[in-house]
């Protein structure tokens, strides 16, 4: 199988030729990597390697996939002009995501109402598009249907289970977060709107 081949499994059609094109001029390693709870893809400069590397979860659909590479490409370009000298998503970076934004925008990759959540996130990107709750909701519609629960959906007080099997409580919403009290330390945690969770007899990803 072609690397053109193996790229159309994971993006839109469109944006192949065009990513395909920055990962030959870059000389990048792209590693499908398994999925992690933190981070959707990352980026490491050539220090102890000789090619830019960029890995990004396999399990993320087309466009979260699309977005993400452009993400770690921007770092990747930012590395280049100014090393490490400069914060990891500051100006510099939220200018080069901009820019490549805008380039795969010209493509008509995305929907309409795709298109203008990103433009209006790339006016003032954030480190993660987890931060961008609008964003992250429109990106869940192209997501295979797995039967997961997000945590928004459920009632105030209702207990819930997370990833690691510790059991809570949801609380109210403080501007974008739910405070949610554990069961194990009666401790209060801030959780995404959009964090699977379970509740008794039900799974996180159902098939």
């Amino acid at each position: 199988m072609t690397e053109k081949e193996i790229l159309a499994q994971y993006i839109p059609e469109a944006a192949v030729d065009g990513v395909l094109n920055r990962i030959i001029e870059k000389r990048i390693h792209l590693k499908i990597s398994r999925s992690r709870k933190t981070k959707l893809g990352d980026y490491r400069p050539p220090v102890r390697h000789s090619n830019h590397r960029i890995t990004i979860n396999h399990d993320l659909n087309p466009y979260a996939f699309l977005i993400t590479f452009i993400h770690e490409l921007a770092h990747l370009l930012v590395f280049e002009q100014y090393k490490n000298k400069v914060a990891p998503h500051g100006k510099e970076w939220k200018n080069e995501y901009k820019r490549l934004m805008i380039e795969f925008f010209k493509l008509n990759i995305f929907s309409p109402e795709l298109q203008k959540a990103l433009d209006d996130s790339i006016q003032n990107a954030k480190a993660s598009t987890f931060s961008e709750l609008e964003l992250s909701r429109l990106l869940k519609n192209y997501d295979k249907p797995n039967g997961q629960i997000h945590l928004e959906t459920l009632q105030a007080e209702t207990v819930f289970i997370i990833h690691n099997g510790k059991k809570f409580v949801k609380g109210e919403k403080l501007r974008k977060r739910y405070q949610c009290r554990s069961l194990q330390n009666n401790r209060f945690y801030l959780f995404h709107p959009l964090t699977p969770v379970k509740i008794e007899g039900e799974n996180l990803n159902k098939t």
